[in-house]
């Protein structure tokens, strides 16, 4: 009885997700993921010993509250600026005040920087600042245009040493005495006291500037506190020492800058009210002798008190009046300023007391804007795009200044004007007074105005020095830096931790990028999610290679696990056919190399054990392997009988080894395709059935050539042949393609050379019970090579294993 399943009635199978089989998947390749770990930890250790630690060292200073307030970020603002808490705006403009060029190369000259010591270890060299292993003496240098060469020394004797320079890599070496003058980079230099015989040191020069990106770079400046005005300072080297002194260096010259800063504009108001005062004096003294010569010649003492009040009227009128002139001196000055001047501006003392919150938050913001843009400067170029932006921000708050000085203009003439019709008045009413009096009280009004003035200025004259002589800086050191000698950078255990995750990832993605990249068939799971044609049998993988000659490995080692699986497959066979007396059986593959002939030979060998008269047919004629098992020249074969060259008895063989009867294909036709379709294939097939019960025919490759299709159509059984890991994907869906192509549903499959490969392995299992795949039983033997039920050879680890 025939037991395959009508091809219409057929479906895939049905599989589920095996967690099990993922986990198998990643613990046969833990090895990778091993290695992975493994070259990530060489990796840091490489990184940590290569790359250079960073420490960082800290101080604090506390600002001035006065300073905040003249700081503080203003609502009004045109440019729509974020309202920050005082505090911050303050730190970050005093933050840009400090990175500033005047303050950091102040800072360098009081530090020793002209001469950098080096010690060169096994991965990198260290910086031994402060450290001098040898004095170094400079006799003559250009200030900027020297060599920055670093200079190898070796010492000899203690009188004598070598040194090479970086400037010509170090080929040209000199011997020198200690004390001896070198010149040498454009200087002239000389080594006083004797190098130390331990460790290769060097040295080189260095230019204040040469420090200055090092010194600015590292800074950091921070709010310590929120919402304090506590000012928290880092900075950031390879040499602690170094960071530390150059953080208090910069600390210091901050604070005294402040104070200079705070000097300079004490110094400009004093100055701007010897200029006012000087100008007052002569207006009292002319306005003085008016009113003198006046009284003398009209001989006027004093005019009565109706004339008084008009007059004190007036004269508080023209004392508004020359108060708000003085005040559009100033604003015309400050707008002369923002036009025509790119350094910062100077509020001018006649505005200060206007009440303008607006204006005077503006031109601090211009200021800082500038001090910005100086310290850019120093790094960017005057055309380059953060230059043109801070310019265009300048451009905009001048603006905005300009319009607010607008403002304040019009308001100080309205104010005037309304002043000036207010004069009038009062002088309409003194019309009526005698004019003889009515000029004493303009001249006296004008003298009282003139010296009113003069006493004002005076009196800030003096407040403005007295301020002068108390400045102090707004700023207060609360804590110095202290050299910290715990690096930041490299952490030796973050680096480590961070690239064992790597490591581990990276072997487990390497894992899942080989499975996404495998193109082949490994498994029986697999095979079954692509195909409906039955899988008839699972054959093993032989352990070890064959040797020629020995490809009937199911009779040479009949006890195996292998020569089992090809028993296997043989029980399957006997329940295909079932109803032919003989069976002819078809085996062919997608492509060469899968193994056809080697399943065919020991399929017939497993066959001959039963005593099944058995004959194997070499049916490709174009590149034929299976004469090399039998030992056979191949000089007449199935092509010589087809072509009518032979007859039948001259082309079975007999291979009394195994007692199997064979056919070769013979020497290579021109028509091999023409020659299996004709009909003498057909009685060829006739006569052998009367006297065999096995007709196994070994076909050339379905994928590559149309020889087999013949052979195929008119076969009891056809076995297509998959090999594990040779096979593609493609090769699955052929059986399925031939059996709808040619109406079969006598085709089989025979997974061949199965090593229970897991790294590709399906992650799915088939469920029979919900299937109709015609499936067969079969058993793949996982886990039972090492069962001691099969004869199977130890490997060479397992030689302490006693032979059973």
């Amino acid at each position: 009885m025939d037991n395959t399943t009508p091809k219409e009635a057929r479906k895939l199978a049905s599989q589920t997700i095996n967690y099990w089989k993922i986990l198998l998947i990643f613990l046969s390749r833990w090895y990778w993921v091993a290695g992975t770990v493994l070259i990530s930890f060489v990796l840091a250790w490489l990184y940590v010993r290569s790359i250079t630690p960073i420490y960082i060292t800290s101080a604090s200073l506390k600002l001035d509250s006065d300073q905040q307030e003249q700081m503080a970020s203003l609502p009004g603002s045109p440019l729509n600026y974020r309202t920050f808490n005082q505090a911050q705006n303050q730190i970050q403009t005093e933050g840009i005040i400090m990175r500033s060029e005047d303050v950091i190369l102040n800072a360098l000259k009081n530090l020793d920087y002209k001469i950098s010591y080096y010690l060169e270890g096994r991965v990198r060299f260290t910086e031994l600042y402060p450290k001098q292993p040898f004095q170094v003496d400079i006799l003559t240098q250009d200030s900027v245009n020297f060599s920055r060469a670093t200079y190898n020394v070796k010492p000899i004797d203690n009188r004598t040493f070598e040194l090479s320079s970086s400037d010509d890599n170090n080929k040209n070496l000199k011997k020198y005495r200690y004390g001896q003058a070198i010149s040498m980079g454009n200087m002239v230099f000389t080594i006083k006291t004797e190098i130390p015989s331990t460790g290769k040191y060097s040295f080189k020069f260095n230019g204040i500037r040469d420090l200055y990106g090092r010194a600015a770079g590292g800074l950091n400046v921070f709010e310590q506190e929120k919402n304090t005005n506590i000012m928290g300072v880092t900075h950031t080297d390879s040499n602690p020492v170094f960071s530390a002194n150059v953080l208090n260096e910069i600390i210091k010259q901050y604070v005294k800058n402040d104070a200079t800063l705070k000097k300079r504009s004490a110094k400009q108001t004093i100055d701007y009210l010897d200029s006012q005062i000087a100008f007052l004096d002569a207006q009292v003294s002319k306005s003085g002798n008016k009113l003198s010569s006046f009284q003398s010649s009209n001989k006027l003492i004093d005019p009565s008190s109706e004339r008084q009040q008009g007059n004190s009227k007036l004269s508080n009128l023209e004392n508004q009046i020359a108060e708000l002139q003085l005040q559009e001196l100033a604003i015309q000055q400050l707008e002369h300023q923002v036009k025509n001047n790119k350094d910062r501006i100077q509020l001018n003392l006649n505005l200060e007391g206007t009440n303008n919150t607006l204006l005077t938050g503006l031109i601090a913001q211009l200021n800082g804007l500038i001090i910005n843009r100086e310290n850019k400067l120093q790094s960017f170029n005057a055309d380059a795009q953060p230059i043109l932006d801070i310019n265009k921000q300048i451009n905009e708050v001048k603006q905005a200044i300009v319009t607010n000085i607008r403002l304040l203009h019009e308001r100080n003439q309205k104010t005037i004007s309304y002043i000036n019709g207010q004069i009038g008045q009062a002088n309409q009413a003194l019309g009526s007074i005698p004019a003889k009096q009515n000029d004493f009280a303009k001249l006296q009004s004008n003298f009282d105005i003139n010296q009113r003035m003069f006493s004002m200025l005076f009196e800030r004259k003096l407040s403005a020095q007295i301020s002068s002589a108390a400045v102090i800086s707004g700023a207060t050191i609360i804590s110095v830096a202290q050299p910290s000698f715990f690096p930041i950078s490299p952490v030796p255990k973050k680096i480590y931790s961070s690239y064992l995750f790597m490591g581990l990832f990276s072997g487990i993605g390497l894992i899942l990028l080989v499975r996404i990249l495998n193109p082949y068939l490994y498994d029986i799971e697999t095979i079954e999610g692509l195909t409906t044609t039955p899988i008839i049998g699972v054959i093993l993988k032989y352990p070890k290679k064959v040797r020629p000659g020995e490809s009937v490995l199911s009779i040479e080692r009949p006890k195996s696990i292998f020569a089992e699986s090809v028993r296997s497959v043989r029980t399957n066979l006997s329940f295909m056919a079932s109803d032919q007396d003989t069976k002819v059986i078809c085996i062919t593959s997608e492509v060469s190399g899968e193994g056809k002939s080697f399943v065919s030979l020991n399929l017939a060998g497993t066959l001959s054990i039963i005593d099944k008269k058995v004959i194997l047919i070499a049916a490709d004629l174009r590149k034929s392997k299976l004469h090399h098992a039998f030992g056979s020249d191949n000089r007449i074969g199935l092509s010589n009988y087809l072509s009518k060259q032979a007859a039948l008895t001259d082309i079975i063989f007999t291979d009394e080894k195994h007692n199997i009867d064979y056919i070769t294909s013979g020497p290579v036709p021109p028509n091999p395709s023409e020659l299996l379709h004709h009909k003498s294939m057909e009685i060829l097939i006739e006569k052998l059935r009367e006297s065999y019960e096995y007709i196994i025919i070994d076909t050339a490759p379905v994928g590559l050539v149309s020889d087999s299709i013949p052979l195929i159509r008119k076969a009891d059984i056809n076995l297509f042949i998959i090999r594990s890991g040779v096979s593609k994907f493609r090769a699955a869906t052929i059986p399925d393609r031939l059996s709808k192509e040619y109406g079969l549903n006598n085709i089989a499959i025979i997974l061949n050379s199965f090593g229970d490969e897991k790294l590709h392995g399906n992650i799915y299992t088939t469920n029979y019970a919900h299937g109709n795949t015609g499936t067969y039983y079969y058993s793949n033997y996982t886990g039972y090579g090492k069962s001691g039920y099969y004869d199977e050879e130890k490997n060479w680890w397992e030689f302490w294993k006693k032979g059973s």
